[in-house]
């Protein structure tokens, strides 16, 4: 076999390194000592003994972009407060659905403990569930505030962050709305029903009444604020951080980074505005949860990401304000906001755009630039998972299904590299022919080609329509809670995680824990082994270059594979296997030997020795008689 057999094949294979070693170092596992450092900041950042810092302020209507107005703040306490002592601080109603527990803060109205109960931090079920918001004054301060601001100048008493609201029940559920009542002593009362469904789900509709003489404009407001950077898994295939709808703005997505970056609002403040916006929402998201406040879908609104130094840490919010309302004497004035704060579960976060008309409310969730392709081939493997309960079963079956509708394609690639394989000789005997000429080379070759109807680059095609499908089914693996501590069988209880046996400990026999560098499960193992064996059943390359690497492919695609999810892993073996038996198939169809026996068997024994030179022997004596 010649180098003109395996060049199609080698570009592909080389063009898959390529990409995989650009996914591996934009998209692939971050640094581990990266995550240390941040974690360790916040740490130090959190036990500073400091003035609790000032909470979330407004943005002031009619003012400069993004100028704010910081409700009034309690006195500073000192060292910052454990979770449980901050939610002391204040008189709380308890939030009680089949997703989160949790309360409502009634000094400031403010949602700020949420708990998602179906999650916990690890597979382990008796690990803690997830905290989602927390109250300001503790660590990682997280929370959710709503309210009116008034026009500057304007001599308005407004409930703030430290106005205590009545409450008419001591627990919400969904059956059970709760109802908050604030007098301003001024002649105008407010009202806040708060509302919350089956999930993550917050209404929250906002009244005020003007019992005084004088007309009175108001401007809504919601934000979502976080004191303090959390630990971001760094990837560039996934978004942590600001993330908002705006309108015809468009998506809006902004690391934490980013917003540190951004021009000044106001002194001190970093950040970005969005003028006269009409539907979506604005939050904060991390990789599986996230809080986002949404406005009234029919109504303008200003949005606005921003970062501010409050002592040691940035505190970052994410914030709309509405158009004014104006409430006459003797009328009242409603606004109408929604906070979701929870998991991102794919079939609620759907159902709340459907059902809402939250405006792109479906981008909460990171399914990048190829959604058109990710998103259905999640919804295929949810909805084979609902029937076989197991997603790393149904990852098999899409495998399967996936190999049936491109086996067309596959079944013409392998039939003309069957082909071209028994074309060797012919092939062989025109590059003796023209060893001289390249040109007259090529040219002879290409009519072989088209005389025998193959397709010298299909060899190319199955390789390379494998690649999408890696790419989605890692996006999918990556992002989607639903694979979240999905197990499979035996040891693998994580098919998001990497597979966690480890070669360079014998599996677990060896009492150490080897270095991240040197982590390679059993998995991985048997893809490198699914690959050797289909990379054997071709012949042999008389190339050097090409023989080696073919021979060491398999090997750093194992290592390579290695830190990826054990459910990507899993695929790419079975996908390995699939496809040996379907080249197998083809190759016996079409009357060509497979390779594989032989070549192993080329690799263990003893190599032929080159032939003698012997010396050309002298030209008769034309002279002679």
């Amino acid at each position: 076999m010649m180098k003109e057999d395996n060049r199609n094949l080698l570009l592909a294979i080389t063009l898959s390194v390529v990409v995989l070693f650009g996914w591996q170092y934009f998209y692939g596992v971050p640094q581990m000592e990266k995550q240390k450092q941040i974690a360790q900041q916040n740490q130090q950042a959190q036990s500073q003994t400091a003035p609790v810092p000032a909470p979330g302020a407004a943005p002031v209507p009619g003012a400069a972009p993004g100028q704010t107005v910081a409700p009034a703040v309690a006195p500073a306490t000192g060292a910052v407060l454990t979770r449980d002592q901050a939610l002391a601080q204040s008189p709380r109603v308890r939030i009680e659905t089949p997703k989160i527990a949790g309360s409502l803060s009634l000094t400031g109205a403010r949602l700020d403990d949420v708990s998602l109960k179906a999650y916990r931090e690890t597979v382990d079920p008796n690990s803690p569930i997830i905290v989602l918001l927390s109250p300001l004054g503790g660590p990682n301060g997280y929370y959710s505030d709503f309210g009116w601001v008034a026009a500057p100048g304007a001599n308005v008493s407004l409930p703030n962050a430290t106005t205590v609201w009545t409450a008419d029940a001591q627990v919400l559920t969904p059956a059970k709305p709760l109802t908050l009542t604030w007098d301003n002593g001024q002649g105008l009362l407010f009202r806040r029903v708060v509302t919350v469904d089956d999930n993550a789900m917050f209404q929250i509709r906002d009244e005020v009444e003007n019992k005084g003489a004088a007309p009175v404009s108001l401007f809504p407001y919601a934000q979502v604020v976080r004191h303090g950077r959390p630990a971001t898994l760094g990837y560039y295939v996934l978004h942590e951080g600001l993330i908002g709808y705006v309108g015809d703005h468009g998506l809006q997505e902004f690391t934490y980074d980013h917003v540190d970056k951004e021009p000044l609002l106001s002194p001190g403040t970093n950040g970005r505005v969005w003028k006269d916006a009409v539907g979506g929402f604005v939050g904060i998201t991390d990789k599986y949860w996230a809080a986002a406040v949404v406005p009234d879908q029919s109504r303008k609104y200003d949005g606005r990401f921003s970062s501010v130094q409050t002592g040691a840490a940035r505190t970052y919010q994410a914030d709309f304000l509405s158009e004014a309302v104006t409430v006459a004497p003797g009328a009242s004035a409603t606004s109408t906001a929604r906070l979701f704060a929870g998991a991102k579960e794919v079939a609620a976060i759907s159902g709340y755009e459907t059902n809402l008309g939250i405006k792109r409310f479906d981008l909460m969730i990171d399914w990048g630039w190829f959604y058109f392709f990710t998103k259905p081939m999640f919804f295929l493997l949810d909805w084979i998972f609902k029937h076989v309960g197991n997603f790393g079963v149904a990852i098999l079956i899409v495998t399967l299904i996936l190999k049936g509708i491109f086996f067309p394609l596959a079944s013409k690639s392998y039939a003309s590299m069957a082909k071209m394989k028994a074309l060797q000789p012919e092939m062989l005997a025109l590059r003796e022919r023209y060893a001289d000429d390249k040109m007259k080379q090529q040219q002879a070759l290409m009519e072989l080609y088209k005389t025998q109807k193959i397709n010298p680059l299909a060899g190319c095609w199955p390789v390379l329509v494998q690649i999408p499908i890696f790419f989605a089914l890692y996006k999918i693996l990556f992002i989607t809670i639903e694979m979240r501590h999905a197990p499979f069988f035996g040891w693998i209880r994580d098919l998001a995680a990497p597979d966690p046996t480890n070669l360079f400990n014998l599996f677990g026999l060896l009492p150490f824990t080897p270095p991240a560098i040197l982590h390679l499960g059993l998995w991985p193992i048997i893809m490198g082994i699914t690959m050797f064996v289909q990379m054997k059943m071709n012949p042999e390359p008389p190339d050097p270059v090409q023989k080696m690497m073919f021979t060491w492919m398999p090997v750093f695609f194992t290592f390579l594979l290695g830190s990826f999810p054990a459910g990507l892993v899993i695929y790419w073996s079975w996908n390995n296997l699939l496809s040996v038996l379907q080249q197998g198939y083809i190759m016996r169809k079409h009357g060509v030997k497979i390779e594989l026996f032989d070549n192993i068997k080329a690799m263990f024994g003893k190599k032929p020795e080159p032939a003698p030179v012997t010396a050309p022997a002298k030209p008769a004596n034309s002279n002679k008689k």
